[in-house]
């Protein structure tokens, strides 16, 4: 998408544990861009036409919470956009829905088939509202008085994930054992909890992650790049291993996808 139709809104002190940012995106002109895995949840909410999808064959629903995906694909539109998301850090959509992420994976899903008349009648509140800054303030105001009913055990839990994550971004090489230590949980507790906060397990996510940090570096090389220092500061094994996983995260080399798209690390840029 062209980011200068973009416009990012940074969430509250309270919800910054647990959501990057919400973004608004309005648009006239026909859509057709490429987009890749990013490493976090999403809620949309399409005020107007929404977006189709044509590797899952769908159209997301005018209410659709977006899962870890581990492919990138297009998105088409015939103009008459604006939306409004709310992109949450990669451990913490669960706590608001209190349904395990994992049940998103790979879809788009209808926020209404999840029977949350909470959520609906937020949705409701947002279509019926002309002013987007306000329709943020909404939001919060959601997401805060769902914080209210989350217990301290359940946020314990979901720091625990967190610190792990970190750790991911930091280091992707570290082991899932050494994950799991840190977690202080033993590997297969580990396992389940960081697939039902994040919606993947810890080795695909790793593998997404090492993706981003690689776009990250290519987004500011636009003059040409070296693949085997990418390779290595992202935690690939070698540059053979980058190009492998370049193939099968967006079906281009390094070196191909920036003759056709302007690479940008959604993971590891803060557009606020």
């Amino acid at each position: 998408m062209i980011q200068d139709k973009f416009q990012f809104y940074k969430p509250c002190k309270l919800l910054q544990p647990y959501v990057r940012y919400y973004w608004i995106f309005k648009s006239e002109e026909l859509l057709n861009t490429y987009t890749f895995p990013i490493g976090c949840p999403q809620i949309i909410f399409h005020k107007r036409s929404p977006l189709y999808i044509p590797e899952l064959n769908t159209t997301q629903d005018k209410l659709t919470i977006s899962g870890q995906v581990n492919f990138s694909s297009h998105l088409f539109a015939k103009g008459d956009i604006e939306m409004i998301v709310a992109v949450f850090h990669p451990h913490a959509m669960n706590l608001f829905l209190n349904i395990p992420t994992f049940l998103f994976y790979n879809q788009e899903v209808s926020g209404y088939d999840i029977e949350d008349k909470s959520l609906e009648e937020l949705a409701m509140q947002i279509f019926e509202c002309e002013d987007n800054a306000f329709c943020i303030n909404r939001i919060e105001e959601w997401l805060l008085s769902r914080i209210k009913g989350i217990s301290s055990y359940a946020i314990y839990k979901s720091k625990r994930i967190d610190t792990t994550i970190k750790q991911i971004y930091a280091t992707p090489q570290t082991s899932v054992t050494e994950l799991s230590s840190i977690a202080c949980l033993s590997k297969k507790q580990f396992e389940r909890e960081f697939q039902s906060h994040v919606g993947m397990n810890p080795r695909e996510y790793t593998r997404i992650v090492r993706f981003q940090k690689a776009l990250a570096q290519m987004q500011y090389q636009p003059n040409g790049i070296n693949q085997a220092q990418i390779a290595y500061t992202s935690g690939y094994s070698d540059q053979s291993h980058l190009i492998r996983e370049f193939k099968k995260l967006c079906g281009h080399t390094p070196m191909s996808l920036m003759k056709i798209a302007t690479p940008y690390s959604d993971l590891f840029t803060n557009p606020i």
